[in-house]
């Protein structure tokens, strides 16, 4: 008899470079699993723009699949119980899927598979999807495996899926039956592996000349950056694609004259990808980082006077600092569900600085925006532009530097600060010093028609570094520093903590940006 098996598909929404997929279809006959739960749908971090995206990826894949022979089963319910009415159905022998490092909730969800399963005396077997390594302690050797992981042949998408029969019901049908209550509008984005391709394709062949020049900028940096992180979120590429054909396409333009910078831009791009998995295995080692400061000397740096945060948070979140760069990164990213990397750190860093907000709050609210919310990226980022790690340096960015170095000529404040339409270049970063008869004359009052700000950004940015100084210096936090150095250090380079006994300011790596 021809044994069944189950293919849970989970961040992995692809034929190609599928391990689970490839070794189920050599075995026996193969049911392609996706479970709906609810109940991750209602976690505070998760939205309707990452379902929206969520829902073009597996309608892709569906389309795939079918085509292979094999439709895509998509169920609702919590998996464990999903599985039970399978397994009464079916009977079959083995669930084969990758390895997720994802948020708490989908650990439990995982621990709880695990145990259906032992109790039904099914086996299920995970395979690795990057460089993520299961139970990891110590980083020593990290790179070099992740440089041969990525080195391997990748699984080629199967010619044909002996599957098991068709669905209940089609994956369109079951999708449209499920929706996400959330107030976010919807992403600019689409899901999809055949999107997904045409990013990856266009940025490889031409959008990344000005990669490099391009990524720092709101402005530029829709059309510099990759775009793939969304699909890199989902699964509809692997890294280990993507890396493969960055380096053929980096070979490639050896061969044509005058691409150097193209080059180099390429290069940059897979540092990016091998941060990537570096990341993600931050939450893989320490799930806590998730909840709770990841370097310990932090915790309670940021309980503070609760009505001022609320305030500062509700502003925060509408866009309405009153500083006009920031405002326009935070309404941006508020309508299209994406920001530059750089302008995501800088907002984390001014609402964890300046606005002295605790970071998991800032978190949550800035997943629920992101489409392409990844759990240990996410959480690892917060985190280091917080200052919570203990081994980064802390970047405190200044709101009026950032605006005029990477929108000099106010473009993108006015696109999506239209209240500022009116105001002169002179003033256009910090429109709160315009005289009031200009304020009068241009029809921009601020405080009316434009909020005040919510403090002056450089009195605010010292009030932190002051904050900051004080705690490590009543705090001992060497031995901390040390022992997260020694679980997530990268080893590309020497290390070290940054705290003695009692140590300047200096020392601190504080970078004002």
């Amino acid at each position: 008899m021809t044994p069944q098996i189950i293919v849970w598909f989970k961040r992995d929404l692809r034929v190609v470079d599928h391990e689970p997929l490839d070794q189920a279809v050599r075995e026996g006959k193969v049911l392609p699993l996706y479970v709906i739960e609810p109940d991750y749908w209602a976690m505070e971090y998760t939205s309707g723009r990452q379902w929206s995206f969520l829902k073009d990826s597996l309608i892709s894949l569906d389309q795939e699949l079918t085509a292979l022979g094999q439709p895509l089963w998509i169920l609702i319910g919590n998996a464990p119980e999903v599985l039970d009415r399978l397994y009464k159905k079916f009977q079959f022998c083995r669930i084969v899927s990758h390895q997720e490092t994802g948020s708490g909730w989908t650990y439990e969800r995982d621990m709880s598979v695990k145990r259906w399963s032992e109790d039904h005396g099914i086996a299920w077997d995970e395979y690795r999807q990057h460089g993520v390594i299961r139970g990891l302690q110590e980083r020593r050797g990290w790179s070099s495996q992740w440089d041969q992981l990525m080195g391997l042949p990748q699984f080629s998408a199967p010619t044909k899926i002996l599957g098991i029969g068709l669905p209940p019901k089609p994956a369109s049908d079951v999708l449209q039956s499920f929706s996400v209550a959330d107030e976010i509008p919807m992403s600019n984005q689409e899901g999809g592996r055949s999107n997904a391709l045409l990013l990856l394709d266009s940025f490889l062949n031409d959008r990344c000349e000005t990669y490099r020049s391009g990524m720092s900028s709101p402005s530029t940096g829709e059309i510099a950056c990759s775009r793939i992180s969304t699909h890199l979120s989902v699964g509809a590429l692997s890294v280990r694609e993507v890396w493969q054909r960055t380096l053929d396409r980096r070979q490639d333009l050896k061969e044509e004259t005058g691409r150097s910078v193209a080059r180099r831009s390429l290069k940059s791009f897979q540092s990016r990808l091998h941060w990537h998995c570096h990341f993600i295995q931050k939450l893989e080692s320490e799930p806590r980082l998730e909840f709770e400061e990841l370097h310990r000397g932090y915790i309670g740096l940021r309980h503070g006077a609760p009505d001022l945060e609320v305030e500062r948070r509700e502003r925060f979140c509408r866009g309405t600092l009153g500083w006009p760069f920031v405002d326009a990164c935070l309404r941006y990213l508020a309508a299209t569900g994406w920001l530059n990397f750089r302008m995501r750190a800088m907002l984390v860093s001014i609402a964890s600085y300046h606005l002295w907000i605790d970071w998991r709050k800032t978190g949550i609210q800035m997943a629920r925006w992101f489409t392409d919310f990844e759990a240990g990226i996410h959480w690892s980022q917060i985190q280091m532009q917080s200052g919570t790690t203990g081994i980064n340096a802390n970047r405190m960015y200044s709101p009026i530097k950032q605006s005029e170095d990477q929108d000099p000529y106010g473009i993108f404040i006015k696109q999506w600060i239209p209240e500022l339409e009116s105001v002169p270049l002179e003033w256009i970063h910090q429109p709160w010093r315009m005289p009031l008869s200009l304020q009068q004359k241009i029809g921009c009052r601020i405080g009316l028609d434009y909020p005040e700000p919510i403090g002056d950004p450089a009195q605010l940015g010292r009030e932190a570094r002051s904050r900051l100084k004080s705690w490590v210096e009543s705090h001992d936090m060497k031995p901390e520093a040390q022992r997260v150095l020694r679980a997530h250090g990268s080893r590309l380079r020497q290390a070290r903590p940054r705290y003695g006994k009692k140590p300047p300011l200096s020392q601190m790596a504080l970078d004002l940006e």
